[in-house]
């Protein structure tokens, strides 16, 4: 492309754009679905770049009380844990967690024994807890084999829990890397009216996936004049740190959906197959390498643990009532990876890697 063309790409990357035609809730993020609150816990020293991030339901007790959810699995390139069991029950029981790929069994141990404080005949009298804890791989910035994750970092994400949504290289997203360069943590909402009732659809990424090449901002093609630019500081020592990297789609993203709208697990499963549009519509094509995952759940009514319990008695939404919040789904993520990109700062990590914060990229 000729100068003038990349200049007004870059331009373009230095506004946030807003995606689809339907409202943002308040927030314009997951909790603005009533009742979630997110936290994290953050480990920024050195060679360790990563953290912990914990979205919790809005019931006291999910193991009791557990939400209905979907699992969308796009791409199966990933070692999460609780997914076998949330495909066939089509229930999450517990906070959902994201954390990096060799973080999950200590997450996993402490949201067990998170469990059992709270229901003491866990694995007695009452069945096990599924556990269900998400990753990306943040080994490039991070020294990934120290391990360094564990229970504690679990609890200081659940401790600091609000509504409020901190975005970017946070938690969970610390170390991640998006489009080759530095992804994390985004989110967002869409609203949208069924009927004569108004619901909520909220998102969640951890992003860290895609090629550079390939980004495609508020559905323009930025991706080449982007790494153009990269590749033009760091040859002129603007920019300290490693070059692009490899051009390979891989890394992973989780995606979360949470809605108040009611609907059983096949219908959640059904919107969260609908993230992989708003995915593919920032450039990303599932690459070999990338576990690209799809969880939705509703807040609408909790399955009982006690099988003597009554089960709710609720209207699903029809099917042929489903097309708008697939589009807030597909809207909703699409515009959490923009955010996530838009928010994460420049990162240092092991060995002397760089991930180039889009702002600090694209600034005159």
């Amino acid at each position: 492309m000729t100068e003038p063309q990349d200049a007004a790409l870059l331009a373009a990357c230095r506004q946030l754009p807003v995606v689809g035609l339907l409202p943002a809730g308040p927030r314009n993020a997951i909790t603005d679905v009533a009742g979630l609150r997110l936290g994290h816990c953050t480990v920024a020293d050195g060679d360790l770049q990563t953290g912990v991030t914990v979205l919790i339901p809005p019931v006291d007790n999910p193991f009791l009380h557990k939400l209905p959810a979907g699992l969308a699995v796009i791409n199966g390139f990933g070692k999460s844990a609780g997914l076998v069991q949330l495909a066939e029950l089509g229930q999450i029981e517990t906070p959902i967690a994201l954390t990096n790929t060799f973080g999950v069994s200590a997450i996993v141990q402490a949201q067990i024994a998170q469990c059992i404080a709270a229901n003491p005949e866990c694995g007695r009298s009452l069945p096990t807890v599924n556990a269900l804890v998400l990753e990306c791989n943040d080994g490039y910035l991070s020294d990934i084999q120290r391990m360094a994750i564990g229970p504690a970092h679990y609890q200081a994400a659940l401790d600091s829990a609000s509504p409020e949504v901190v975005q970017g290289a946070v938690g969970a997203g610390r170390g991640m890397s998006g489009f080759q360069l530095k992804g994390g943590i985004g989110s967002a909402s869409r609203q949208v009216v069924v009927g004569e009732e108004r619901y909520t659809v909220g998102a969640l990424v951890l992003a860290n996936m895609g090629r550079l090449a390939d980004l495609r901002w508020g559905g323009q093609a930025v991706g080449a004049a982007l790494e153009r630019r990269l590749q033009a500081k760091l040859a002129a020592g603007e920019l300290a740190g490693t070059a692009v990297g490899d051009g390979v789609d891989k890394g992973s993203i989780i995606m979360l959906l949470a809605t108040d709208a009611p609907l059983d697990s096949r219908q959640l499963s059904r919107v969260a197959r609908r993230a992989a549009a708003g995915l593919a519509n920032t450039g990303s094509c599932y690459g070999h390498g990338s576990g690209d995952i799809a969880l939705a759940f509703s807040t609408a009514y909790t399955l009982p643990a006690d099988a003597a319990a009554p089960m709710p008695a609720l209207a699903m939404l029809h099917e042929a009532q489903l097309d708008p919040l697939f589009r807030a789904a597909a809207d909703a993520v699409e515009q959490s990876i923009l955010n996530a990109l838009w928010h994460a700062l420049s990162v240092q990590g092991r060995d002397g890697h760089q991930r180039w914060g889009l702002q600090e990229l694209c600034k005159d």
